[in-house]
């Protein structure tokens, strides 16, 4: 199996193999993370072909090794980002039942009690937990996602957590 790397170099030696294998490896994750940022699960399918047709008018400036995860997904959070700005924001509908559990807080077990204890959370807080438990990025490819650097980005997330724990138990 090619690296994300690999592909990319068959794709702008004009491969078409290999840039289908990009959106099949990475379609869902990019899906699922737009979904987090709108209500309409047709906004998110628009805002993911967006994202991958951006990559690939853009790809000839992709310049980094092994970086390619954290720079597709910096081009969806632009696009989602830019989305937002755009329309009124509006929770997350429980359209499906996601479970995460964090380390350090009590198994949540539905996405509208995820999302509620999300609005409590600064932008950038609810990015982050989103990335990194969501998403499962790496604290460095969030890193390069928000444009921060790693400690902020462990930061970010370790309050987030905190703030959270506090809310769940002041819900009890």
């Amino acid at each position: 199996m090619l690296s994300d790397d690999e592909l990319v170099e068959q794709i702008l030696l004009g491969n078409e193999n290999a840039a289908e294998e990009l959106i099949k490896r990475y379609y869902t994750s990019i899906l699922r993370y737009c979904r987090w940022h709108c209500s309409n699960l047709e906004k998110a399918e628009d805002l993911t072909q967006e994202t991958f047709l951006k990559l690939f008018k853009n790809l000839s400036r992709y310049k980094g090794k092994k970086k390619f995860k954290a720079y597709l997904y910096t081009i969806a959070n632009h696009l989602c980002i830019d989305e937002s700005r755009k329309v009124e924001f509006y929770p997350l509908e429980d359209e499906e039942n996601i479970v995460h559990e964090y380390n350090d807080i009590v198994r949540l077990e539905d996405r509208a009690e995820i999302s509620y204890f999300l609005n409590f959370l600064t932008s950038e807080q609810r990015e982050a937990v989103i990335l990194r438990f969501g998403e499962q990025l790496s604290f460095g490819e969030i890193a390069k996602v928000m444009g921060c650097n790693m400690r902020t980005a462990q930061s970010r997330v370790r309050n987030a957590l905190k703030i959270m724990r506090k809310e769940q138990e002041n819900e009890r």
